[in-house]
């Protein structure tokens, strides 16, 4: 037997790299940062509201006073971080699931915006009481939440049904 490969006149299309930006939608990842200010203001009330309002009532400090003092804390830094990173994920669960592709991508750039929209709004408060290796380490880890928000939206577009077959690690094509 012998071996003939199909003779084409076309010479095969040039490998072309895609950019970082190629395929990535603005306007979810707006909305996502907005989300994620907006889920994180909320979230932090309900929890100081909920819980650390009712512990310092007792105390019988002032309110004002025990709101900086308790957000101040270590206890206060760290729910204030897992807060923040629960909001940021929300917003680019949001963001990821409302572009339909690149969901990681969309998610991590929701993060970025999140580290931008921090950056501004600090440079507005001259008196901070927050340390710097505290915004250091919450802007550290925006982009990882933010990502992993756009990991549950690709999860969730799959589990319903809306999202691409192929990208399903062990699927065949369809």
């Amino acid at each position: 037997m012998q071996y003939e490969p199909r003779q084409s006149s076309a010479p095969p299309s040039p490998i072309e790299p895609t950019g970082f930006f190629t395929g990535i939608q603005i306007r979810p990842i707006i909305i996502g940062v907005v989300i994620d200010t907006i889920s994180t203001m909320l979230l932090t009330t309900l929890y100081y509201v909920g819980y650390v309002a009712k512990d310092l009532a007792g105390q019988g400090a002032p309110a004002e006073d025990a709101f900086s003092i308790y957000w101040s804390s270590s206890e206060g830094l760290v729910a204030s971080l897992l807060l923040g990173s629960l909001g940021t994920l929300i917003g680019g669960c949001y963001a990821a699931y409302k572009a339909g592709k690149l969901h990681m991508k969309h998610g991590a750039l929701v993060g970025i915006g999140s580290i931008i929209l921090g950056l501004l709004l600090q440079s507005g408060n001259a008196e901070s009481n927050v340390p710097e290796w505290f915004m250091a380490l919450s802007f550290a880890a925006a982009i990882p939440a933010g990502a992993l928000g756009g990991f549950f939206a690709e999860m969730l577009r799959n589990f319903t049904g809306g999202g691409d077959r192929s990208s399903v690690p062990g699927q065949p094509r369809l």
